[in-house]
């Protein structure tokens, strides 16, 4: 079991404190010139860099001879015109006037104007890319009131539509990363909360909430209007949810993982039973054809869609892979957007590991130590890099270079465990909650790229049949 989760009931307890707006303003490396040297005349790269003697071509007792020769003091000893004149006449004769000792195939490129050489290169290089400065502090910070200390909850996430959620107590609150405005979505009762998840559709439009008291809202943003509420489902409370599409994956307190197809009135399709103990963290591949789960028992399953559907009668289906190699609880996970059967996994306070794993075989590729707890993890989605935000002693956000896990950047401010990170919808900035009560946003992945135009394709719609659901 992960120590140092806050209870519930103590949360509650602080209401009684002064109230603070929520998602309010709270109270470097220098430049590194790149280390590339412009091109070499591309003309010069069939000579190489060297010239090696051609053996065949050397007369092998002439060099032996030259190179035994007894050198004359020029300086010192008057030569008479007529003995100069006799002895270039017997060098002509007898040397063929050979004065070198190695002889080379080919001769060396006839030097050119440095001038054109240097616009002929500069015509064809690629310009160097300039090493990324990565900022050291947090680019903006707002305060959190109320967010629960508990590692094994998921209350921040990011949308499609570059709007941010987040979970403070018995509220959701929305923040507009495009105009800094801040609404509430909804305010449970003290019955059903605290809030214990929230996860975006795909679609940045419509939310899932999950609740302390094991019910699923389903919200939409646009209008502020509750969809419906997934009930009977788990019998405790919901800290995990994952999209795969219209499927919404659940995992609860209960160790139970319940797929939910969000479009039809008995939304649950399939039920993955592997856990004896609470599912903290849920993640569906890229693809949509694996399912990752972690748990406070210490495992972590692979589940195969192609396995689930080959067994639809039977309800409850078995894992593709099930690894104990962590010795703490598995919250933090992350698939790789560059390798789609890679999967970064974090571990606990006891366990202080990230961990890579080949999900198609279920081979543990590589085990580092971090040091602290790992609370979460994100993929650089345009850099092979990785980031992982961590508890005591020192609060911080990790930048790994992938696969070498060589440290590119720590970045500090938080003064409590980072539980939580969340990625914007470019790829670029990320926001990570803490149990200090503060959200803090980084430019740790760069300036976005501009993005080709592209065709918008007709969204189907999955929420389309819920006017008729009360």
């Amino acid at each position: 079991m992960d120590a140092g989760s806050r209870s519930i009931s103590s949360e509650k307890s602080r209401a009684a404190a002064a109230p603070r707006p929520p998602l309010q303003e709270a109270g470097s490396r220098p430049y590194m010139p790149p280390l590339s040297s412009g091109s070499r005349n591309p003309s010069a790269k069939c000579y190489g860099d060297r010239f090696i003697p051609d053996r065949s071509a050397m007369d092998m007792d002439m060099a032996h001879y030259l190179l035994t020769e007894p050198r004359k003091d020029k300086e010192n000893a008057a030569v008479s015109p007529s003995k100069e004149a006799y002895r270039r006449l017997l060098a002509e004769k007898l040397l063929n006037n050979r004065t070198r000792i190695l002889a080379f195939r080919n001769k060396p490129p006839e030097p050119e104007n440095v001038a054109a050489a240097d616009a002929t290169s500069s015509h064809h290089a690629r310009p160097a890319k300039q090493r990324r400065h990565i900022p050291q502090s947090a680019e903006r910070t707002l305060d959190a009131p109320e967010l629960v200390d508990d590692y094994y909850l998921n209350l921040l996430d990011w949308g499609t539509n570059n709007v941010l959620s987040i979970a403070l107590g018995d509220t959701v609150y929305l923040w507009d990363a495009s105009s800094g405005s801040t609404s509430e979505l909804v305010t449970v009762d003290e019955d059903s909360g605290p809030i214990t998840s929230v996860s975006w559709a795909p679609d940045g439009r419509h939310i899932a909430v999950g609740l302390n008291s094991s019910d699923v809202q389903l919200w939409d943003t646009s209008s502020n209007r509750l969809l419906r509420t997934l009930r009977g489902v788990h019998e405790a409370r919901v800290g995990s949810l994952a999209w795969n599409n219209s499927i919404l994956t659940t995992g609860s307190m209960d160790g139970k993982i319940v797929n939910n197809d969000v479009r039809i009135r008995n939304h649950m399709v399939q039920t993955y039973e592997g856990h004896s103990q609470e599912v903290c963290g849920l993640k569906w591949s890229g693809s949509g054809q694996q399912l990752a789960s972690g748990g406070n028992d210490n495992l972590l399953h692979i589940w195969d869609v192609s396995m689930a559907s080959s067994m639809p009668s039977a309800g409850r289906n078995q894992w593709l892979h099930r690894l104990d190699d962590h010795v703490a609880a598995v919250k933090a996970l992350a698939w790789c957007p560059f390798q789609s059967n890679l999967l970064a996994t974090g571990g606990g306070g006891s366990d202080r590991c990230i961990k890579f794993w080949n999900t198609h075989t279920g081979a543990c590729l590589n085990s580092v130590d971090t040091g602290s707890q790992v609370c979460s993890l994100l993929w650089n989605k345009n850099e092979r890099e990785l980031l992982s935000s961590h508890g005591f002693t020192q609060n911080q956000l990790t930048l790994w270079k992938y696969p070498s896990m060589v440290k590119v950047a720590e970045l500090t401010g938080h003064t409590s465990r980072v539980l939580f990170m969340a990625q914007s919808p470019d790829g670029c900035t990320v926001a990570s909650a803490a149990a200090d009560e503060t959200l803090r946003f980084w430019n740790v992945f760069g300036t976005p790229e501009v993005p080709k135009p592209a065709a918008k394709a007709a969204h189907t719609g999955m929420f389309n049949s819920f006017n008729h659901i009360r």
